[in-house]
C-alpha cells in the first residue's frame, strides 16, 4: 500500500538495541524513530524539529509500539517527571497520598471508575496544554522571520543545519533552486517530513503552516485529520496483505531469525504477550478478530471520554484486591509501581500516619 512513511523505516539502524541480538528480519516491527533523532549527537535542536516518536499520554508510539508509560503518563500528568526525579519513597509516598486525595472527589476515601476517568481526562488535557507551550517556542526557533507562518523551504533549512550542514549554504542553494548534496538517509527522512507537512497543511494548501497547523505537523494528537493520517501510517506498517486492516498474527510478528540469548527470547515473548492483550481486549472493540482503521483511530484519540472510562476500569482492575470496583488509598500504594513508576516500601504502616 503506498503512502508515506513514518521518519524511520523498518529494519533499518533504528530497530532497539536488544533486537540486533535477531537475525535480520524479513518482517520486521515498526522501529523506534528515537534513536534517528539522537544520531550523531545533535541533541536538543533537532529533537525539537522532527515530529516526536513519543506522544504523551497516547496509547501507541508512532512508529507502532505500545506506550509502556501510558498509565503512569494519564496518572500522573506534569508530575511524572517529579517521581521519576524522586528517589526518597517517602516523599513519592506522601505525593501519591495527596493525587489520592485529589482523585477522591467526593472525599469517601475510595476512587470510582467516574471519578478516575475525569482524573485521566484532566492528566492528559495537561500533556496537551504542555505541547502546546513547547509548540510555541518550536515555531518561534523555525519562523525566523516571523510573519506567523513558516514555509516547507524554511523548515528544510533548519532541519538540515540541526543535522550539521551549513545553514547559510543550504539557504542559499535553496534560493538559486541549486541540487542539494544530501546524504540517502537524510533524504528519506525529508521526504517523509514533507509528507506530514502536506498532511498538516489545512485547506487552501500553501504548504505554509500556522502555528496551529505546525502543532498538527509536530503533535498529530491534537488534530483529527492527522490523527487519522498516524492511523493510516501505523497500518500501512503492520498490515502485511494490503487490506487496511490488522489481524493478530499482523499486529504481533515477529522479525524471523533465531534468538541467540534467552534475555532476547523473554524479551520478545513479553512484547508479543502485551500485544495480543492489547489486540485482543482493548482495541479490537467487536471482538471479531480485525482491527479496523476505525478502530485503531477510536484506540489512539487520548481524548475520547469512552477509551479514558474503560482506561480507568482496567487501572482499578489491576490494584482492586478486594474486589469491590473501587480503589482505596492503600491499594493504590501497594501497587505504586503500576501508577507511578515507583515502588514504595512500607506502604502499609504509613498509610494512617499520612493520610
Amino acid at each position: 500500500m503506498p503512502g508515506p512513511a513514518a521518519p524511520c523505516s523498518r529494519g533499518s539502524l533504528c530497530l532497539p538495541l536488544l533486537l540486533l541480538l535477531l537475525a535480520p528480519p524479513a518482517r520486521a516491527r515498526p522501529a523506534n524513530h528515537s534513536v534517528l533523532r539522537e544520531k550523531g549527537g545533535e541533541g536538543r535542536d533537532e529533537k525539537e524539529l522532527v515530529p516526536p516518536d513519543h506522544l504523551n499520554g497516547v496509547k501507541m508510539e508512532l512508529d507502532g509500539h505500545l506506550n509502556r508509560e501510558f498509565h503512569q503518563e494519564v496518572f500522573l500528568g506534569k508530575e511524572l517527571e517529579r517521581f521519576e526525579e524522586d528517589s526518597q519513597p517517602r516523599r513519592n509516598r506522601r505525593k501519591l497520598v495527596g493525587i489520592f486525595a485529589k482523585v477522591d472527589v467526593n472525599n469517601d476515601k475510595k476512587i470510582s471508575a467516574k471519578e478516575m476517568q475525569r482524573w485521566i481526562m484532566e492528566k492528559t488535557d495537561e500533556h496537551f496544554q504542555e505541547a502546546v507551550e513547547e509548540n510555541k517556542m518550536h515555531f518561534r526557533a523555525v519562523d525566523p522571520d516571523g510573519d506567523g507562518h513558516v514555509s516547507w523551504d524554511e523548515y528544510k533549512i533548519k532541519f538540515l543545519a540541526s543535522k550539521g550542514f551549513n545553514e547559510k549554504e543550504i539557504a542559499e542553494k535553496i534560493k538559486n533552486n541549486e541540487e542539494l548534496k544530501i546524504d540517502e538517509e537524510t533524504q528519506e527522512v525529508l521526504d517523509n517530513l514533507k509528507d506530514r507537512w502536506y498532511q498538516a497543511d489545512n485547506p487552501p494548501p500553501d504548504l505554509l503552516l500556522s502555528e496551529q497547523e505546525f502543532l498538527s505537523f509536530l503533535h498529530p494528537e491534537h488534530s483529527r485529520g492527522m490523527l487519522h493520517f498516524m492511523v493510516q501510517e501505523i497500518i500501512r506498517d503492520l498490515d502485511q496483505d494490503g487490506d487496511k486492516k490488522l489481524t493478530l498474527p499482523e499486529f504481533i510478528s515477529l522479525p524471523v531469525g533465531t534468538v541467540e540469548n534467552q534475555q532476547a527470547q523473554d524479551i520478545d515473548d513479553d512484547w508479543v504477550r502485551d500485544r495480543r492483550k492489547e489486540f485482543q481486549e482493548v482495541i479490537d472493540a467487536n471482538r471479531d478478530g480485525i482491527v479496523t482503521m476505525e478502530e485503531l483511530e477510536e484506540y489512539m484519540d487520548p481524548m475520547n471520554e469512552h477509551n479514558a472510562l474503560n482506561e480507568a476500569r482496567q487501572m482499578i482492575a489491576v490494584a482492586d484486591e478486594n474486589q469491590n470496583h473501587h480503589l482505596e488509598l492503600d491499594e493504590i500504594l501497594k501497587y505504586s509501581e503500576y501508577f507511578t513508576g515507583s515502588k514504595l516500601m512500607d506502604y502499609a504502616r504509613n498509610v494512617h500516619e499520612e493520610f
